[in-house]
């Protein structure tokens, strides 16, 4: 059965390590015969969350930028997987303000059950991607009917281009391929 699979790459780079493990999981997700869409943040107009709290009772954000209709969009997906550098051992900046933003799901139907999550970093320890993994488990936790459902992560990568014959790009399009 075909599952509409939303991908948020939050790399401030374009054509960053992240957001090609991010294609790779697409390429796998697409072959597999799901229908992907994949959102840049970094193409994104974006603000933060004003903590205001509207969205609770409107389901909607009073901040008009694009980060609601990326909301809408992750409401509507069966499967979630966002993909973002590690910086200073936590997930970028650009993915905790999409985040945050996501409020307005909280309260709604949402139709995503399985959230994957795809990292990349010039460290390569295996508990580098560690805060990244609890910061997402967190938002997860808001969404009764949602969890984590895997998980992949490129170490010892800096540059943009590093990630080409990682073995992470496998496993990533493994994944994407599995969902």
């Amino acid at each position: 059965m075909s599952k509409r699979v939303l991908i948020v790459a939050s790399s401030p780079r374009r054509n960053g390590n992240s957001n090609c493990l991010a294609e790779s999981f697409a390429r796998g997700a697409e072959q597999a015969g799901h229908q992907v869409e994949t959102v840049y943040l970094c193409e994104k107009d974006i603000g933060f969350c004003r903590g205001c709290l509207s969205c609770q009772t409107t389901q909607r954000c009073v901040i008009k930028d694009d980060a609601s209709t990326i909301a809408q969009q992750m409401g509507k997906a069966d499967v979630l997987m966002f993909a973002t550098p590690i910086y200073y051992y936590g997930m970028s900046g650009q993915m905790k303000t999409m985040l945050d933003r996501a409020n307005p799901l909280f309260p709604s139907d949402y139709a995503f059950r399985d959230v994957y999550l795809l990292t990349a970093a010039a460290e390569d320890d295996a508990e580098t991607p560690e805060g990244a993994v609890h910061g997402l488990q967190g938002w997860i936790s808001c969404f009764e009917k949602a969890r984590l459902a895997g998980s992949v992560f490129a170490g010892g990568v800096t540059d943009a281009g590093d990630i080409e014959g990682h073995p992470a790009m496998q496993t990533a399009f493994e994944m994407g391929s599995r969902i």
